[in-house]
């Protein structure tokens, strides 16, 4: 499936389509009806889509399902008061995302009362491929619930690095929502579903929009570095390295977390600002060595092809692929490193339009799913700490969060964690 949504064809190819309909249906209609059938199709597909992703099962979708070209990350602040309040919300939250990934029409009341959904989809809702994933942050197991003792062990509040920039009202939540679809207007739309059915329980902290460059049919796409964000990315569409680098209480690394929290996984979100301006200006050689890899192939230096893994055997004063290069100090291919330290990335771009300063307000929104957060995202954090990326990015928010299991459909998002 491919997950980018088409765009309408242009006025030109239009007045062509017509024209080549015109002489196949002098000629007898076989071919006539071949090019109808291709123009339904491309209309079908320049729509809101009917593709759908379950929202039940073992694990939640948004993380090993296809990378959708349009995301919303947010996190929300919980106001519910009890334990029967917060299993509400969670329900509430499951029933309105099974609404959503599912689509249907809206049932409208009262006129005198607000309508049943935004309408910018119309009264007709499609999937539209859309995942919500729901995670929760360190904060929600305070006195509150009564959750202390069950919280997962390395569930933490973000901490800043030496580069990082926070700003108290772009960093964490109670919950986040990672919102995903083929179009933004879908995931703007489940954004504000979301919003008003649980205004009673929850509040939004921080939202941001991400969208995903179109690439080559199995190539990373670029960050707004012009770089490929992701190369190096595991394979978690094999189960089996699904099970090594994302479940808790699956991987090896994660099988002493508490009972209720197996097949979930742990959540990196990071903010970074990228300040382009200046990446522009930088020479080509040297922005490749920042990276590690050739700017529009893809590959490591001295390498062909951009899945290629780099031997650094074969290179170890770092002649050829620099020893302080984003892609060696992330991962050095050892294999203490590939068994206990890997993550899978899943980020989006974003643009804010202008920064008081005049510059543009654009950059990544990283997102990383582990078993296990200290030896994931926390441990190859460090390792990139004083690198010479760090002189055009500045990190200002995101947050730490447990993406809760899996349910079966008639269950709902967290029950195993109230139910433990």
């Amino acid at each position: 499936m491919n997950p980018d949504s088409p765009t309408q064809p242009e006025k030109r190819t239009l007045l062509k389509g017509a024209l080549a309909a015109g002489i196949a249906a002098a000629a007898g209609g076989f071919a006539y009806g071949e090019k109808k059938g291709r123009a339904e199709e491309k209309t079908e597909q320049a729509q809101h889509r009917s593709e759908s992703y379950n929202c039940y099962g073992s694990h939640q979708q948004g993380i090993v399902t296809p990378h959708q070209p349009f995301a919303i990350m947010a996190a929300f602040d919980v106001s519910a008061q009890t334990p029967s309040q917060l299993e509400n919300l969670l329900r509430m939250l499951t029933a309105r995302i099974q609404f959503l990934t599912r689509g249907g029409e809206l049932q409208d009341g009262d006129a005198k009362l607000p309508p049943a959904g935004s309408g910018i989809l119309g009264k007709t809702i499609k999937p539209d491929g859309l995942t919500i994933t729901v995670s929760v942050g360190a904060s929600l197991f305070d006195q509150r619930f009564g959750l202390a003792a069950k919280k997962p062990k390395h569930l933490v509040e973000m901490t800043r690095f030496p580069n990082d920039k926070l700003a108290a009202e772009w960093c964490d939540g109670d919950l986040s929502i990672q919102i995903c679809a083929f179009t933004p207007e879908t995931c703007q739309n489940a954004l504000r579903d979301l919003i008003k059915n649980t205004a009673q329980y929850a509040i939004i902290r921080w939202s941001i929009d991400g969208f995903l460059p179109k690439t080559e049919p199995g190539a990373a796409a670029r960050n707004l570095f012009g770089f490929r964000d992701g190369s190096g990315n595991p394979d978690v569409q094999n189960p089996q390295t699904a099970d090594e680098v994302l479940w808790t209480g699956i991987a090896a690394n994660s099988l002493d977390e508490p009972e209720w929290a197996k097949n979930g996984s742990y959540q990196a979100v990071r903010l970074i600002r990228h300040f382009v301006e200046f990446w522009d200006r930088t020479p080509l050689q040297e922005q490749q060595t920042i990276f590690g890899r050739e700017k529009y192939s893809g590959a490591p230096l001295g390498g062909q092809t951009e899945m290629e893994t780099p031997d650094y055997g074969k290179d170890p004063d770092g002649k050829v692929i620099p020893k302080d290069s984003h892609m060696r100090l992330a991962n050095p291919r050892d294999p203490e490193f590939m068994k206990k330290h890997l993550l899978f990335r899943r980020p989006f771009d974003y643009s804010r339009g202008l920064a008081k300063s005049g510059q543009l307000d654009v950059g990544l929104v990283f997102i990383c799913y582990q078993a296990n957060l200290a030896d994931g995202f926390i441990f190859v954090q460090n390792l990139l700490n004083g690198e010479p990326l760090e002189e055009y990015i500045s990190p200002f928010g995101g947050g730490y969060f447990f993406t809760l299991p899996g349910v079966e459909e008639g269950g709902f998002f967290g029950q195993s964690l109230l139910r433990a």
